[in-house]
């Protein structure tokens, strides 16, 4: 197991466990509710490079469970777009490359405040499965020697067509934001996140071309969110 894999299990461990113990003294409430958003992303690649960031959206469902002692945790289930778009320096091309997952965070919240305003701070792992990628250019990237005019002069192009090899993403999130509680039931959460990748897109054995191929992203979002209990 690698050391971010390691890193990652005890986190979810002890995340996990905590509740257990904040049960016993503090009665719980929980709450669902609806998010949407947007997300500016990129990729920490090795070799590098040269990116801009890339626009996507976010959307899903979110569970609460939270206890009176400013503690609680926080599940959803979202569809979210990242990737990177490259950057060209004021060169008349473009190429971005759309990755969309179904992504799972578990995250520990812990918020603060009145009954009407908190704020709150999360942190957890997260996982996601990508189900969609797609690629938008204005050249033939699959013959870039062709091209006119093409900026090839210490850059990067392997990635532009390489096909993603591994699907399954898990990384780790942390997020600040604010709540306004409407009615005892209803409350709306305004959110930025970032999310840092620990899995690789590409292969990325020694033999590979690149050793890093890792998302990374901001998240900002809004949530409506109903107590039922």
């Amino acid at each position: 197991m690698t050391t971010s894999s390691r890193l990652l299990l005890t986190l979810l461990i002890s995340l996990l466990s905590m509740p257990a113990v904040a049960q016993r003294q503090y009665s719980p409430n929980l709450a669902v509710g609806v998010k949407g958003g947007m997300t500016m992303s990129r990729m920490s690649f090795s070799p590098n490079v040269q990116q801009k960031f890339l626009n996507g959206m976010l959307a899903g469902f979110a569970v609460r469970y939270t206890e009176e002692n400013h503690f609680g945790l926080i599940g959803e289930l979202n569809i979210q777009q990242r990737g990177w778009q490259e950057d060209f320096e004021g060169e008349p091309f473009t190429y971005s490359r759309t990755l969309t997952y179904v992504q799972i965070p578990l995250l520990t919240h812990i918020y603060f405040g009145s009954d009407k305003f908190r704020g709150f701070f999360n942190l957890g792992p997260e996982f996601a499965f990508m189900i969609g990628n797609s690629v938008s250019a204005d050249f033939d990237y699959h013959n870039i020697a062709t091209v006119p005019g093409f900026p090839t002069r210490n850059r990067v192009t392997e990635q532009m067509t390489m096909d993603i090899s591994n699907k399954f993403d898990y990384g780790i999130s942390a997020g600040l934001g604010i709540e306004f509680i409407a009615r005892k039931k209803h409350s709306f959460m305004l959110e930025g996140r970032f999310y840092y990748g620990l899995g690789n897109i590409f292969p990325a054995a020694k033999k590979d071309y690149f050793s890093a191929s890792r998302g990374m992203s901001i998240e900002v979002s809004a949530v409506y969110m109903f107590r039922i209990r």
